[in-house]
């Protein structure tokens, strides 16, 4: 307590009131300060909360849309997997666009901005998704003409070899029926047949007969005539000669015929024939046992299995001067 100057105390000022009021007020600031960014802070985190809820409502939305593209595009190659070949070069842009999206979308890290161009990514999947099941059905299109022109081909094809297998039967039969006019046509003709008993004299001379007993073998003569289409070679002649008794004279061989089948023949001689000229023939055949009978002896001549000319000679019984 201060003293005056006349003796009398002064009383102290009491300074707590000021003192309260500012740490009332420093208290109140501290507050306001602390309430203040409590609120700006829960702000934050709420802004921070829906963000991250957007993002992630956003790139769900963004995964389905994906997901829908993909099962899309999955059905759409596993049922038509024999176009794969001809689709190969979209096949491989579509995957590469596949596959950035979904480095996107696996990235639990990604922006707003990330998920934007993700999902401009799956509109272009889509338009490469639309344009890949038009190529399809285009390829289908093409497919279902080849598939009928085939048939068509395949049905023209069965036609055709039933056609060729006619013609060559038409052929066939012709060339059977040229090569059998051939044949004819080749077959030499006889003429000039002759068939003369011979009697052959001690001295070595002969004479022609009449009779029986005087003739010591035959001769057949004839003439193979002209032919302009049997080619120049050997020709195989056979004779067949039928005795008075009616038997044909053989030792057991025989040849075939265009008509009668296997013939015993009697003589068989090999003609040098030149084409186009005449070629005469001489055959003499002596009989086994050298006993000619009196009767008719038949002869027929054969070449290439057809008769081309016949004879007969008559033997007669001699008289005493004979």
């Amino acid at each position: 307590m201060d003293t005056s100057a006349n003796g009398e105390q002064t009383p102290q000022k009491d300074n707590r009131k000021l003192w309260y009021g500012i740490l009332t007020v420093l208290l109140l600031g501290t507050w306001t300060y602390i309430i203040v960014d409590k609120s700006k802070t829960k702000e934050t985190i709420t802004q921070k909360d829906t963000q991250i809820l957007t993002v992630s409502g956003e790139k769900d939305s963004i995964q389905l849309a994906f997901n829908s593209a993909s099962l899309k595009l999955d059905s759409l190659q596993t049922s038509n997997t024999k176009f794969q070949g001809a689709l190969a070069e979209q096949n491989d842009k579509i995957s590469s666009l596949k596959r950035e999206i979904g480095k996107i979308l696996t990235n639990k890290n990604a922006t707003i901005a990330e998920l934007n161009q993700a999902k401009s990514m799956i509109a272009e999947l889509n338009g490469k998704i639309e344009s890949y099941s038009a190529e399809i059905e285009k390829l289908k299109g093409e497919n279902k003409v080849l598939t009928s022109t085939n048939a068509q081909l395949s049905s023209q094809k069965d036609s055709l070899t039933v056609e060729k297998k006619n013609l060559q039967q038409s052929l066939s039969s012709t060339e059977a029926a040229k090569k059998n006019v051939e044949d004819l046509a080749s077959t030499l003709h006889a003429s000039n047949i002759a068939v003369l008993a011979i009697d052959k004299k001690s001295n070595g001379k002969e004479a022609q007969t009449t009779t029986a007993k005087r003739a010591d073998l035959l001769r057949f003569t004839f003439d193979l005539d002209e032919n302009m289409v049997s080619p120049s070679g050997t020709k195989e002649i056979f004779i067949c000669v039928i005795g008075p008794d009616g038997r044909a004279i053989t030792d057991g061989t025989t040849f075939n015929t265009r008509d009668s089948g296997a013939r015993a023949y009697t003589s068989k001689v090999s003609v040098n024939y030149e084409q186009g000229k005449r070629t005469p023939v001489n055959v003499d055949w002596k009989k086994d046992g050298g006993k000619y009978q009196i009767g008719d002896y038949k002869i027929t001549i054969f070449h290439n299995g057809f008769k081309i000319g016949e004879g007969v000679k008559t033997l007669k019984k001699g008289g005493w001067f004979s």
